[in-house]
C-alpha cells in the first residue's frame, strides 16, 4: 500500500472541509441515511434517533456526532465522513432508511 499517497488523498480530503468538530465522550455515530430523489435529508444516529440534515450539522458542530466533518456546497452545510482507511462508514455507503425528516425552507 502505498501511505505517501494515502496521506496526500486525507489531507486533501480534510482541506475540503470547513470544519471538523471536536465531538464529546458520549458522541454518537451515524449508521444510516435518509434519502429523497437520491440526495440525503437526514441521518439516523446510532441510538435510533433521525434527524434532518440540518440538525445533523448543528449537532455535529456541537460535538454530539463523531466521524464526521462539515463542508459546504454553495450556501448549503452538510457532513462528511472524515477520511480513514475503511470506506465502509462513508455516509455514501451506509445503509439508506426511509422516515420523513422535517427540512428547513
Amino acid at each position: 500500500m502505498n501511505t505517501e499517497r494515502n496521506d496526500a488523498g486525507a489531507q486533501l480530503a480534510y482541506a475540503a472541509l470547513d470544519e471538523v468538530p471536536t465531538p464529546a465522550a458520549d458522541a454518537k455515530t451515524i449508521t444510516a441515511v435518509v434519502k429523497s430523489r437520491g440526495r440525503i435529508k437526514g441521518y439516523q444516529l446510532s441510538d435510533g434517533t433521525i434527524v434532518s440534515k440540518e440538525e445533523g450539522v448543528i449537532m455535529a458542530k456541537e460535538g454530539q456526532i463523531k466521524g464526521v466533518g462539515v463542508a459546504h456546497r454553495k450556501d448549503t452545510e452538510y457532513l462528511k465522513a472524515l477520511p480513514d482507511e475503511n470506506e465502509n462508514n462513508n455516509l455514501s455507503s451506509l445503509p439508506s432508511v426511509s422516515a420523513k425528516v422535517q427540512e428547513e425552507p
